[in-house]
């Protein structure tokens, strides 16, 4: 399974870039960010070598394509995040012939990824942690989505997002959803346990006691 940092803070992405996959950004993380967007996308790029979603604000095709054509400029692997809308599906057909590769988000419901892939879409990003804030079942909603892929075959892959929790990504590698994206946070939980801590403790304790 592939991991994604969900940031656009530079300075977690550099302590980072050694493992994961790709980075995926949204408005609210490059406002968080603080700095030009264009400016941060390229020092993003330039630091991961795999895919990194960069989010247009258009709301119709046209715009959608515009803005799309002008960040995939940017660097060679720019991924544009396109919203399930109708437009924004005009969109990804349109960016699926230029050539430029696409992320369909603010899935939340297996017929809209369905759609998504049916248009062209490289990629979907259920929000799973959101689904589950509305009383749904977020990965419960991944599992369909990775069956209807399967059954028919489409290249669409999933990005499972709104990560929470270690447990999310959990459940989306024993689903084997090919990518998850999560937050510093989680990514940082998902190195520690309890017992770890305690065993690394109990032996630099034990090891004040070997003769030297």
């Amino acid at each position: 399974m592939q991991i994604y940092l969900d940031t656009a803070k530079v300075e977690e992405i550099r302590e980072f870039a050694w493992l994961i996959d790709g980075v995926t950004t949204n408005p609210t993380l490059v406002a968080q960010a603080g700095r030009p967007f264009r400016e941060v996308l390229r020092e993003i790029c330039a630091l991961v070598r795999g895919p990194v979603s960069a989010e247009v604000i258009s709301l119709d095709a046209e715009g959608m394509v515009r803005e799309a054509q002008e960040l995939a400029r940017i660097a060679d692997n720019i991924v544009i995040k396109i919203p399930l809308t109708p437009e924004g599906l005009k969109a990804v057909q349109r960016l699926k012939a230029l050539g430029i590769k696409t992320n369909v988000t603010l899935v939340f419901s297996a017929p809209q990824a369905l759609l998504a892939a049916k248009c062209g879409a490289d990629y979907v990003s259920p929000f799973v942690g959101r689904i589950d804030d509305h009383g749904g079942d977020g990965m419960g909603v991944v599992a369909e989505i990775l069956q209807i892929f399967r059954n028919y075959s489409f290249p669409t892959q999933v990005i499972v997002a709104s990560v929470r929790h270690p447990g999310h990504v959990v459940a989306a590698a024993t689903l084997g959803a090919p990518i998850v994206t999560m937050p510093y946070a989680v990514l940082q939980r998902l190195f520690h346990h309890p017992l770890t801590e305690q065993g690394i403790a109990r032996f630099l304790k034990d090891w004040e006691k070997v003769p030297r």
